[in-house]
């Protein structure tokens, strides 16, 4: 496409044979094969067909019908087609045509005149426009409004053309008058429209002359309103803007949902007094209750997000109006619901938030919510975020999320007991409540991972006699009898918990006594054949009260060493509190009795697979620990663990306050701007909003609000040479990425003494990148410098490629000379960002995500920490590990990093790597992500700088 068009219709099944049938079809007098054959020629010529010889036909005999579909593909066929010679001169055969227009322009057909006048909107060329000019204002005339509106159409694009001006002088005086008499709504906008684009101060003074009747104004003329507002607002400190904010706040109450979003949106821009500010946030908030399409909300919500940014107070007062978005079935609208209220919470609202949440937690209940798990997991993560954040609000909830330990949803249990271990380590005084309550629901626990926590609480926080009691009462409760197993004399093999009949193998088992064999040898005698069951556990079956059996039972050793870590803290500290020795030692041997029944469960063929190693030395350990104690030992068990993860918890809250202050660091102005002292300021009667609105400005100015840091050495980073010093032409680029678009800014010279013709910048892509602009031909002097600039389309986080040329003609060669210009890789970097999830949540992403690319360890750098350091550098992707897991020297180091894409795609890299004996690293990075294109390109940048190189 090397041609400007304002038509696109897809047709893929032409070709240049059809033309002599369509001149049949146009010579003939059937009305509906002119129309088929009309339709026909204009996708041709879409499709860069010529029809040179078409045009002598249409003017004999499409030109005079009078049907109107005929004229209405007339004009369409008008419009595509070539007007000017190779030259850049009008066709002489164009004139034709222009006494047809004119005949249409006084037709008495309404239809007819009108889509005349906008075709006319489409013509650039003066020369067939101008002799139409007096038929056209005629027109401003009609009785028919139809025809009113696209004459004011037709009026504005002439006179926006390069010499409009001059075709029509007095345009922006003939709109004005036709606008104060205008009544049809559409007619009117075009109007304002015009005034707007070609005579703004006349726009502006209509709209002060009719300030009071704003809001009566029709939908379509308060949009061009707004739109001018913004427009005429640009320039900073504008004496005026108190009176166009006034103006914007009446079209607040307008019926029009579309013109009360651009209002809400222009007030902030406009100013940032608090009145003003709170008004968007309120227009905003009624509209979220109002809509009820979900991308409209979400739309809604990232404005709320962009005004707590920068009005965080303002924004506190409507965090409940926020709120009422969770009625949404949406997961999507809701989580960023969250996302927000979260950031607004204060002292003063943190308790309506909670009890709004606790009451979104009970309706998750019923069952009636379309994934209500999922759900129940996003409002347990957002009362663990309230309550770390505001302890005072835990005892409110802590006891209602309890009932959701045994919660079908696994995720959404984790949660909560991970919520359960930070409050109850973070607020001594419901230590006591919280111990009780979880000794209590303990049995209805399903998932593995839950059970684990809540053991480890149950050792680490017990701590009087009755807890500790209650505690092992508890864990043997849910364990059941013990052994496991029984092998019987009989030969049978029996869960002694379980009344139902196991699944028997027959296993033949060998007796000790050995036999002589005839030839003098030595064999062992098959004595008995023992049968041995194997539990089936179905995700359904397990039981109520024997959680923890169950699971141990389906070969989960892991929790099996839990439990007797578990048992092993108990017993320790029942020996500190508990005055009875018997009951001591009664209890651990009990405890004994346990770890030892799952040792000879483990090493049995009871279960399919044997206990894992690290499980059975974990419970050697305990069985040991208890046989024989001592005062470190016992320390460590006792008092170090609970330590450990105190210092987990000061350590993260650290981690957050410090990011909480880099983002809460404001720029400073310069120490000579000026400073205009708002009680030394005349007031001169301005109202309450006006005077707000000054003295934010002030504040701003004083704050540096106004000032946009720019690093020019990172600018000069992003420009690109093109061609060489030696080249005729010298082109360099300035590219600028604007998330989903990337802009060139190409400056082309010419360091030739001839003149360059017919110069063009081809442009070529690779990726997902797609070129928007069709290239332009332009006309360099000598030694002269033209600026062009080429917009991209980017749809997805990859790295591209833009390469091309320069083509040229000079006077004195005939043929046309080309320069190839550099390719230009456009850097993942530019797209993505440093961000944070939960561990939890890493873990689900990269179990998930099915691409993976994976990099070898190849650098200079002998330091581990150092290279860690060097790839978070080069990848702009923030290390998700806390530093002091990162602390010591043990020559091997495993972390996790974690970015977003402005397209809302995740990243995941995780770096393992060990120093070798020679002092090198060596080790594998893994990228994953949910497509292909970050991966490889994420693995591209790792492989190219991990070196060390900049």
């Amino acid at each position: 496409m090397d041609k400007p068009s304002t038509l696109l219709v897809h047709f893929d099944k032409g070709s240049a044979a059809m033309a002599n049938e369509i001149k049949a079809d146009l010579e003939g007098s059937d009305v509906a094969a002119k129309v088929e054959a009309m339709k026909r020629a204009v996708m041709l010529l879409l499709n860069g067909e010529t029809l040179p010889t078409l045009f002598i036909t249409v003017v004999r005999y499409v030109l005079p019908s009078e049907d109107h579909t005929i004229q209405k593909l007339l004009l369409l066929y008008l419009e595509i087609i070539d007007k000017r010679d190779s030259a850049g001169r009008v066709l002489p055969e164009m004139i034709l045509i222009c006494q047809n227009l004119r005949n249409n322009l006084q037709h008495p057909n309404e239809y007819i005149r009108g889509v005349t006048l906008r075709f006319l909107c489409r013509l650039s060329e003066p020369e067939v426009l101008e002799p139409l000019v007096p038929s056209i204002l005629e027109n401003l005339e009609h009785r028919h409004h139809f025809i009113r509106r696209h004459a004011l159409s037709a009026i504005s694009a002439i006179y926006r053309l390069p010499h409009g001006d001059q075709l029509i002088p007095d345009a922006p005086e003939l709109v004005e008058r036709a606008l104060a008499s205008e009544q049809d709504a559409s007619a009117r906008r075009n109007a304002f429209l015009m005034l707007c684009l070609c005579g703004q101060e006349r726009a502006v003074a209509y709209l002060f002359s009719n300030a009071e009747r704003v809001t009566e104004w029709p939908d379509l003329l308060q949009m061009a309103a707004v739109d001018l507002i913004r427009k005429v607002c640009r320039s900073p400190n504008r004496a005026d803007k108190g009176r166009y904010i006034k103006i914007i706040i009446s079209l607040l109450s307008s019926p029009s949902t579309a013109v009360v979003y651009e209002c809400a949106g222009a007030l902030v821009s406009l100013s940032s007094a608090p009145t003003a500010v709170r008004a968007a946030a309120n227009t905003y908030c009624e509209l979220l209750a109002s809509q009820s399409d979900n991308n409209v909300r979400l739309i809604l919500l990232d404005r709320l997000n962009e005004l707590r940014t920068s009005h965080r107070d303002v924004m506190v007062d409507v965090v409940m109006d926020v709120l009422r978005a969770l009625a949404s079935p949406n997961l999507d609208v809701k989580r960023k619901v969250l996302d927000l209220v979260l950031d607004l919470l204060t002292p003063r609202n943190v308790e309506e938030v909670v009890l709004y949440l606790k009451k979104e937690v009970v309706k998750t209940q019923s069952g009636e919510l379309e994934k209500g798990g999922e759900y129940r997991q996003m409002l347990v993560q957002a009362i663990h975020s309230c309550a770390v954040e505001y302890p005072e609000v835990a005892g409110s909830v802590v006891h209602l999320l309890m009932d959701f330990l045994g919660d079908t949803n696994v995720a959404a249990a984790v949660d909560v007991v991970l919520f359960v271990r930070e409050i109850i380590e973070t607020n001594p005084k419901l230590r006591v409540s919280m111990i009780q309550r979880l000794s209590d629901t303990f049995y209805q626990i399903q998932a593995s991972r839950v059970c684990s926590i809540a053991l480890w609480i149950l050792g680490e926080y017990s701590l009087s006699l009755a807890e500790v009691e209650s505690a092992i009462s508890t864990i043997k409760q849910c364990l059941g009898d013990v052994p496991f197993f029984t092998v019987s004399e009989e030969g049978e093999t029996t869960d002694s918990s379980k009344p139902a009949q196991p699944m028997v193998n027959s296993v033949t088992v060998s007796s000790r006594r050995p036999i002589v064999l005839a030839d003098g040898t030595y064999a062992t005698q098959s004595a008995a054949t023992e049968a041995i069951s194997t539990p089936s556990v179905t995700p359904g079956s397990l039981s109520l009260t024997l959680n923890l059996r169950s699971l141990i039972l389906s070969g989960d050793f892991f929790l099996a060493a839990v439990v007797a870590c578990t048992l092993t803290k108990l017993v320790l500290r029942l020996e500190e509190v508990q005055p009875s020795k018997v009951e001591a030692n009664k209890a651990c041997t009990g405890a004994l009795l346990v770890m030892t029944s799952i040792l000879q469960l483990g090493l049995s063929s009871y279960l399919p697979q044997p206990i894992d190693n690290d499980s059975y030395d974990r419970i050697v350990l305990c069985v040991r620990l208890l046989c024989n104690t001592g005062d470190d030992v016992r320390k460590i068990w006792l008092q170090s663990c609970r330590q450990s993860f105190a210092k987990m918890l000061a350590e993260k809250q650290f981690r957050e306050t410090e990011e909480m202050k880099a983002k809460a660091q404001i720029s400073h102005a310069q120490p000579d701007d000026l400073i205009d002292f708002y009680h030394l300021k005349s007031r001169r009667g301005m109202s309450q909003l006006e005077l707000e609105d000054e003295v934010q400005d002030d504040l701003k100015a004083a704050t540096g609000g106004f000032t946009k840091e720019t690093d020019d050495a990172n600018r000069l980073n992003r420009i690109l040479q093109l061609t060489g010093f030696s080249d005729p032409v010298y082109a360099e680029a300035f590219v600028t990425v604007h998330h989903y678009d990337i802009v060139l800014d190409v400056t082309v010279i010419n360091r030739t003494k001839e003149t360059l013709q017919n110069l063009c910048l081809e442009l070529a892509t690779m990726g997902d990148l797609k070129l928007v602009d069709r290239p332009q031909n332009y006309t360099l002097a000598p030694e002269s410098s033209k600026q062009i600039r080429a917009n991209i389309k980017v749809s997805s986080t990859e790295t591209g490629v833009i390469f091309g040329n320069i083509v040229y003609e000079t006077s004195n060669v005939m043929e046309r000379s080309v320069v190839v210009l550099n390719d230009i890789h456009i850097d993942i970097m530019d797209y993505i960002s440093p961000a944070t999830c939960a561990d939890v949540t890493f873990r689900n992403m990269w179990a998930e995500f099915e691409w993976e690319n994976k990099v070898a360890v190849n650098t200079v750098i002998q330091d581990e920490k150092e290279f860690l350091n060097h790839v978070i550098k080069s990848t702009n992707m923030k290390c998700l590990t806390p530093p002091s897991a990162l602390d010591g020297e043990c020559g091997f180091l495993a972390a996790n990093l974690y970015a977003k894409s402005v397209f809302g795609e995740d990243a995941l890299v995780n770096i393992s790597i060990e120093k070798q004996a020679d002092g090198k690293l060596s080790g594998y990075i893994r990228i994953r992500s949910k497509t292909q294109g970050i991966a490889l390109s994420l693995g591209d940048k790792i492989t190219l700088k991990q070196k060390g190189s900049s």
